[in-house]
């Protein structure tokens, strides 16, 4: 062969690819010639038409040759290819060539056209020819504005010609109805888009000489429709029952007469029927169908029938169009008149005429003839019953069930429920022929039909036997014999019905993608008379229309001839119909209105051709070198004479295999074209014998599926419930592998017609694809197998098998005598790992085709190895299924049962004796059974499972005297194994650390693709991630973990769920709960549950934590050893925004004890005291709503004792107490005027109180201060302030590591701080509370701390002072969280009840008291912190002038004393406490000052109501500081009598800022600032230095504070009093401040005149 080729070499050019060869048609004995005139250039493509053909090379260039009459003289023959230059510049994709008219398509999907344009098929108007390619412009006029369609693919037909979208739609021009427009007009010369198949994805069109062809995907599976039970059309019943002999049938099978398809697909179709004047007198017309839903499997057919009347459809009727008669039509006026025609038919035999014209689909007449009839149909004697008719329609429009006289009685529904669609036909398409392997295949209602069973969740198997032959189920136009089913066999058939599983592929979306789909129909339409269109019969189509017998036939391509059609499927097989004169169809079967298979010879059919009145098939040959066949008109010469004759089978075209390797053939009129490679380097032939492979592969795994898959699952007794399953999921998995290498044989085919670039191999490409369906198939079926599933199946698949031995010994190439049925199944199931190997050898050899350094060779290196990996690591896989299923043969039965898991696998056991347990007894017996999930432990009758996520290994060390021991941790247990021999040990901790590695890492089918296989770690990690159930432990017994684990011991986050309900999430510490977790606990008794965020230590709750529980409470606060222990707040009631109750303060071991304030809200009584097992003990203050004010000793939650009692008047008890508001023993009660009566009382506050005793008037001259006596004495009786909230203290000691204030040590306090920060922002980062961006900037300063070396300096006070103010920013620092706690428990205390102007004093102590003690804790962290009054000495190099410091500017942060800086707690921490807590604390100021600022307020709004003049005059401000001029509003003015709020503007706007600032230092500030600014006004008016005298300033001030018009003055000078420095009383500021007080004072005791 090799000499030939090189013979064959031309001198233009060894050229490899794309190599064209040409011989004329219509021989056997043929001499293919090469066509020269390319100058080297590689074909990519070939079309030929009757006398001229056109060639794509690979540059995009397109070359024509043969007869070109649009170009030159008619008869002129061009034999070397002629470049088509107008199309230089375009890059063409795709040409394609009609009779005598050519298309080409561009890159970017322009269409062009030339050549014969008689018929318009150029889609250029009033040209009958068209000699240069001229652009077609075709435009979607469905858009707005107007889209251009983007073309992908053309095919041409004698007058017409279709384009492919790239959205998948099909756009036509020229003449006739082959276009599928819905049009009367023609030529159409604008490019119209297929309406009838819009929505629709099409794959491929063809088109022959006069009718067109497409393949179109199928559409996804739709729910199961409910059946109507009348034709929409003709109202007649879809269903019949006919009474035979001797059963009944009940079929499906409706005609309807009115003889119009209503469409499948479409709710609505105009439906066109010229009608006409019948007999009777009236015209019938097919209007619109109606809207109706389809039944899924058994559809609803029509059909045309016509009586009498001598016309004939014959092929040799003279009529080209459509051959339809007119005469003799006999129409009907009513439904009544056609059930008593079709009844009143005679018996003769209606073959002949239904073979030409039952239609089964929306069909219309060709408008060239004005029809009277819609459909009429064909002579011939009428001579069949409507049983009869039935019959012979059988097996043409659905399969029938017939049922005995007695299944009659079921009502007509239930038999169609209960039988479905289950069918057992054995008729084929001539009605008598019984069919070979290669009919047997699943219909697509098969399919939909299971899927939606399986959509019901039926988890059992069916007998899917209804398929049994290729006219079952089908919608054939053709008639056939109706299978006369037995009652014995349907009563089986209803049997089976029960189960169900679904053998269609599983369809995998991503491959369906990828990859050329199988699920697919063939729609043809144009004229039929040759029965070309498939239909069975021989009428024309105006609409594309679904060729029913190809459903699920899985065609992947089509080829249209003159007369016939060809549909090569993926099972390498050809469907052809159409016109068989010259033997085109390679079959001699008639009729030849349907498809058949045509009969070839070679291996498998890969690529046809379809030329004028023949066919080629390209098909694999034994050493996988493409043979081409031939069929169709044979001349042959003899004694000079041509005779005509035609093949009766495909030939082989010797002469074609010896040109090298044919990579797609081209049929045309009067050549035919080859398209070849030469095999340089083994390329070639390496892609051949891949592709040619794997179609052989599939057409395997096919027939496994259907001759033995399919059988097997429609068995009885197939075992339980679980094999059952384990069947199914094998059976789906191996039919998405069988659908996935269908997929890649039909890929294969069109990457040989292409460029053939070895890296666009669908294998390399997607390689992951492949990989997972076999590594998914290998799961399944090794499952399978583990399970005894194969010994389940032979049992009840005996007499099948054994009826079908030799097709499966042929399948599993297992030629061997006396084989065990199991083997045999074994054999088949586990044949297509084989072919990994395969792929692995083919892509290696195709590598060698390359440089070493090249990427191609990489790539195809690499992924041979992969595949070469799977393989092998598939193969251990199966290894390990077999080891495993021996040993369940040998292994005790009870125990199996509860062992044996489908994915379960053995590793080692020790049966052996090779491993024992230390100090077992002496007679007991331990073996050990390591599996890949758990190592089990089995004891005479019992075992113990432990899961190997959870099982921790050891050797241990000799020198114990452990000897070849083995320690296994387990959570509940811990145990010595020990090993007969070093060897032995080794074996075991190596199989053990091996399996718990995989074990954690997932399922042992992860696979490192390209890696050098999967080497597992020795060593598995002793920190992991595990579920477990607790079987033992009795804290944990039956709960779930669900998380991290150390050794044996949850360790790190995780899960724990109890079986009661219990469950706790967060953070473990060496098996118990430790850290931050939630925990919740279900109250049955409420339906609710308790629910814990918080702290847990050693498996308590133990810190601050937040406890809800099921009654409403809710506890916020710290816990120790699971109860409440600690500083805590407690809401009582069912809303807890609006709780009843509150408390704030500290608890004991689950008690109130120590402080704490108790807001009963229902009552409106504050507590505020000392509290002892959960009840008032000591001394407290109560205050309630009404103004009451009571502090004294408390026993047993009553007022007991002494105490002070005060009322909203001002009235005063002072004395005994025995309960709540009740006087009992001596006292003393003081009325507001003054008097008081001593002695005894008894009897409750506001309800009459009985007095013995003494009263005093006292002296009127009496010193004053001596007058409120009582009220002086207030806060003697309550508790100390720095008694108050020392939990709250405590527990910020505690977090710095301190047992007690000041006690410990300093830097593991602020090591503590870090670690506080650091785990607080990391439990926030886990929260779904973001921290905001300034938050988080505080926390990353927070992390340095504050250094301090040599002596310390105002800086070094300064950086502490602002440390301090960050870390009080966040709650998340120590500091912060206390500053927090002590501004919750101060508001808590002093809003709302606590809101009583008696409580000031108090609220102003328990200040003071924080102050003290938070400069205790920052003295502790900062050392060199002097004390309390201490002074700070100036540096030598700071210049005296800092006293600007203080001299009011802007900055109040830096607030410091002189001379020197005093370090004081007011000056340190009331910037940062002062501003949190001046809410409360100011109102507390407002209400006690309530009516001395009445009196003030009173005042000034009066003396306000004078002008500037008449004011200052008033007030004896000397003139001389009287301003002449004021600047309003930027302007100079002059003082007028009339000016008001215009002098010292500015000092009174600096002095009304008092009222914005929190600290006292800030409002002396502010006073110190209004004094300058007074100062500076009266400078500007005197222009000269002086100094002032209080006399002068005085005045000038208190002008200023009336004008500044502060409401609550009196507070803000309280306020400062009681909170400013005691060093700044006598200071300057002091001063200046005495002077504001004065003013205060002044004002409420000025009188006007």
């Amino acid at each position: 062969m090799d000499s030939q080729e090189r013979s064959s070499e031309e001198a233009e050019g060894a050229k490899e690819r794309g190599l064209v060869y040409v011989w004329k048609a219509g021989s056997c004995s043929v001499t293919p010639e090469r066509l020269l005139g390319l100058s080297g250039k590689t074909v990519l493509q070939a079309a030929l038409g009757i006398h001229h053909g056109l060639l794509l090379t690979e540059g995009g260039e397109v070359y024509s040759f043969g007869k070109l009459p649009w170009r030159s003289r008619p008869e002129e023959c061009v034999n070397s290819p002629v470049l088509e230059n107008t199309l230089l510049g375009h890059r063409i994709i795709t040409v394609a060539a009609g009779s005598f008219h050519n298309g080409a398509v561009t890159e970017s999907g322009v269409v062009y056209m030339w050549g014969d344009n008689s018929a318009g098929q150029c889609a250029v108007t009033n040209q009958p020819c068209v000699p240069e390619p001229q652009l077609v412009s075709i435009c979607d006029s469905e858009t707005s504005p107007l889209l251009s369609v983007r073309i992908l693919q053309l095919a041409c037909g004698e007058e017409h010609t279709l384009a492919l979208s790239l959205s998948r739609e099909i756009w036509a021009w020229g003449s006739g109805c082959q276009l599928g427009l819905i049009t009367t007009t023609f030529p159409v010369t604008k490019p119209q888009k297929v309406e009838h198949l819009a929505g629709r994805v099409v794959l491929q069109i063809a088109c022959g000489a006069y009718h067109s062809l497409a393949l179109v995907q199928c559409l996804p599976v739709q729910e199961m429709k409910p059946i109507p039970e009348r034709c929409n059309h003709c109202s007649q019943p879809l269903i019949t029952m006919t009474d035979k002999e001797d059963h009944v049938i009940i079929s499906d099978s409706h005609c309807c007469p009115l003889g119009v398809a209503l469409s499948d697909n479409q709710p609505e179709n105009h439906i066109f029927c010229p009608s006409s004047d019948t007999p009777g007198g009236k015209s019938v017309t097919a209007g619109q169908s109606e809207d109706f839903q389809k039944p899924l499997v058994e559809q609803h057919r029509l059909v045309g029938l016509d009586s009498e009347g001598p016309s004939g459809l014959s092929s040799s009727d003279g009529r080209e169009d459509n051959g339809i008669s007119s005469s003799g039509n006999t129409l009907f006026s009513d439904k009544k008149e056609v059930k008593e025609y079709l009844i009143g038919l005679s018996d003769s035999s209606l073959n002949e005429s239904l073979n030409k014209n039952i239609c089964t689909e929306h069909e219309q007449p060709s408008q060239e003839e004005q029809l009277s009839a819609c459909i009429p149909g064909p002579p011939g004697s009428s001579t069949s019953t409507l049983n009869s008719l039935v019959a012979s329609c059988a097996s043409a429009v659905g399969v029938r069930v017939a049922a005995t006289y007695e299944a009659g009685a079921l009502s007509l529904k239930k038999v169609m429920n209960f039988y479905g669609t289950s069918s057992s036909e054995s008729g084929s398409q001539s009605g008598s022929r019984s069919p070979g392997p290669e009919a047997l295949k699943d219909s697509r209602e098969e399919q939909v039909r299971l899927e939606s069973m399986q959509g019901k969740k039926s988890s059992s198997l069916v007998d899917i036997r209804e398929e049994e032959s290729e006219g079952g189920s089908r919608r054939l136009s053709l008639p056939g014999l109706l299978s006369q089913v037995s009652p014995r066999l349907l009563r089986k058939v209803g049997r089976a019905k029960m189960r169900t599983v679904a053998l269609t592929p599983t369809y995998s979306g991503e491959a369906d993608a990828l990859l050329p789909s199988l699920r697919t129909e063939v729609w043809s339409w144009g004229k039929g008379k040759e029965g070309q269109l498939g239909h069975g019969d021989v009428l024309p189509r105006l609409q594309p229309l679904c060729v029913k017998s190809l459903d699920g036939k899985e065609v992947i391509h089509l080829s249209a001839g003159g007369h016939h059609s060809l549909a090569l499927t993926a099972k390498s097989q050809v469907y052809s119909w159409g016109s068989n004169i010259s033997g085109q169809l390679g079959h001699l079967n008639s009729p030849t209105t349907v498809p058949r298979l045509a009969k070839v010879c070679g291996d498998g059919i890969w690529t046809t051709a379809a030329g004028l009145d023949y066919s080629l098939f390209l098909a694999d040959e034994k050493d996988f070198q493409p043979g081409l066949y031939y069929c169709g008109q044979e001349t042959t010469t003899e004694n000079n004479l041509n005779e005509n004759s035609c093949t009766k089978s495909p030939v082989l075209l010797v002469a074609c295999s010896k040109i090298g390797y044919i990579s797609n053939v081209i049929a045309g009129g009067d050549n035919c074209l080859a398209l070849v490679d030469k095999n340089v380097m083994g390329y070639i032939a390496s892609l051949h014998e891949l592709a040619a492979t794997e179609r052989r592969f599939y057409f395997k795994l096919s027939e496994i599926k259907s001759q033995v898959l399919r059988p097997l699952l429609g068995l009885d007794n197939l075992g339980n419930a679980n094999t059952i399953q384990l069947l199914q999921e094998m059976a789906s998995r191996f039919s998405k592998l069988c659908y996935l290498i269908g997929q890649h044989g039909a890929s294969l085919s069109s990457f040989l017609h292409g460029v053939k670039e070895a890296r666009s191999l669908a294998i390399l490409k997607h390689s992951s694809l492949f990989l997972d369906s076999y590594t998914e198939y290998c799961t399944s079926v090794t499952n399978f197998l583990v399970m005894g599933g194969f010994m389940l199946l032979a049992k009840p698949a005996i007499d099948f098998l054994s009826k079908n031995q030799e097709l499966l010994q042929k399948l599993s190439e297992k030629n061997e005598e006396n084989l065990q049925l199991v083997e045999v199944l074994n054999a088949l199931f586990f044949m297509p790992f084989g072919r990994l190997h395969n792929y692995a050898r083919t892509l290696l050899k195709l590598a060698t085709c390359f440089e070493v350094a090249s990427p191609e060779y990489q790539k195809l290196q690499d992924s041979s190895s992969c595949y070469e990996n799977l393989a092998v690591h598939l193969s251990r896989k199966m290894k390990e299924a077999e080891y495993t299923l021996g040993f369940w043969k040998t292994f005790p039965g009870k125990m199996t049962d509860s062992l044996r898991k489908p994915e379960r696998r053995l590793i080692c056991e020790s049966s052996n004796r090779g491993l024992s347990l230390q100090h077992a007894g002496r007679f007991s017996v331990n073996w050990f059974i390591l599996f890949n999930d758990a190592l089990v432990h089995a004891q005479f009758s019992t075992h113990h499972i432990f899961p190997l996520s959870t099982l921790w290994v050891e050797a241990l060390s000799e020198e114990a005297g452990n000897v070849n021991g083995l320690k296994i941790t387990t959570p509940e247990e811990q145990f010595v194994l020990v090993s007969s021999t070093p060897q032995e040990k080794t074996k075991w901790l190596r199989a053990i650390s091996q399996a718990v590695d995989q074990a954690l890492r997932g399922t042992s089918d992860m696979i490192l693709y390209g890696a050098g296989g999967n080497v597992p770690r020795q060593e598995p990690p002793i920190s992991r991630s595990a579920k477990y159930t607790f079987y033992k432990d009795p804290r944990f017994k039956d709960a779930v973990y669900d998380g991290r684990w150390l050794s044996g011991k949850p360790h790190g986050r995780g899960i724990l769920k109890w079986a009661d309900g219990r469950m706790y999430s967060g953070t473990f510490r060496t098996g118990l709960e430790d850290g931050y977790g939630e925990y919740r606990v279900p109250n049955k008794a409420l339906n609710k549950e308790d629910h814990y965020v918080g702290y847990w230590k050693e498996g308590k709750m133990c810190g601050h934590g937040v406890y809800s529980y099921a009654t409403g409470e809710v506890y916020e606060g710290c816990f120790q050893d699971n109860m409440r222990h600690g500083h805590g707040l407690l809401r009582s009631g069912k809303l807890t925004s609006s709780s009843p109750s509150m408390f704030i303060g500290q608890w004991i071991m689950d008690k109130k004890s120590g402080y704490g304030v108790f807001d009963d809200i229902t009552r409106g009584e504050k507590y505020m005291g000392m509290w002892q097992d959960d009840l008032c003990q000591g001394n407290g203050v109560v205050v309630t709503q009404f103004g009451l004010y009571y502090e004294g000793a408390f026993s047993t939650n009553k007022m007991m004792g002494t105490g002070i009692l005060l009322s909203e008047d001002d009235t005063v008890y002072e004395g005994e107490f025995s309960d709540n508001w009740t006087l009992s023993g001596k006292g003393t009660l003081t009325l507001p005027n003054g008097d008081y009566i001593e002695g005894l009382f008894s009897g409750e506050w506001g309800s009459g109180i009985k007095i013995t005793g003494t009263y005093f008037k006292p002296s009127l001259y009496e010193n004053e201060k001596d007058k409120p006596k009582a009220l002086r004495k207030l806060g003697i009786l309550a508790v100390s302030p720095d008694e108050k909230w020392k939990a709250v203290f405590e527990e910020c000691w505690n977090q710095l590591g301190c047992e007690s204030p000041g006690q410990g040590d300093r830097w593991k306090a602020w090591d503590n701080i870090a670690v506080a920060l650091t785990t607080n922002r990391r439990q926030h980062k886990d929260s779904l509370e973001l921290l905001s961006r300034s938050h988080t900037q505080t926390l990353e300063s927070l992390e340095f701390i504050p250094q301090h070396i040599g002596a310390f300096t105002l800086e070094k006070y300064e950086n502490i002072k602002k440390y301090l103010i960050k870390a009080c920013d966040t709650p998340l620092h120590p500091l912060g969280k206390l500053v927090e706690t002590l501004v919750a428990v101060y508001r808590m205390t002093y809003v709302g009840v606590g809101a009583n102007r008696r409580l000031l004093q108090e609220a102003v102590r328990e200040i003071k008291s924080y102050l003290k003690r938070i400069f205790q804790l920052v003295r502790f962290l900062f050392p060199d912190l002097p004390e309390e009054g201490s002074t700070i000495p100036f540096l030598t190099t700071e210049p005296k002038g800092r006293r600007s410091f203080c001299s009011g500017k802007s900055d109040s942060r830096s607030e410091s004393p002189e001379p020197g800086y005093v370090v004081t707690s007011f000056g340190l921490l009331l910037p940062v406490l002062l501003p949190r807590l001046y809410p409360p604390l100011f109102m507390l100021y407002a209400l006690d000052n309530e009516r001395e600022e009445d009196i003030y307020w009173e005042c000034v709004l009066r003396l306000n109501k004078q002008t500037d003049m008449a004011l200052l005059s008033f007030l004896g401000v000397q003139a001389k500081f009287w301003p002449g001029t004021v600047s309003i509003l930027g302007e100079s003015r002059k003082v007028s009598s009339n000016t008001k709020d215009a002098c010292f503007a500015s000092a009174v706007e600096c002095l009304q800022q008092i009222s914005t600032t929190f600290t006292p230092a800030d409002k002396l500030k502010v006073i110190q600032q209004t004094f300058e600014e007074i100062s500076q006004s009266v400078l500007e008016t005197l222009q000269e230095d002086f100094l002032w005298s209080m006399d002068d300033l005085f005045p000038v001030f208190l002008y200023v504070v009336l004008r500044a018009r502060i409401r609550n003055l009196g507070s803000e000078v309280h306020l400062i009093e009681d909170l400013m420095d005691p060093y700044l009383q006598h200071g300057e500021q002091g001063i200046m401040f005495t002077t504001l007080k004065a003013c205060y004072y002044q004002i409420q005791h000025e009188k006007l005149n």
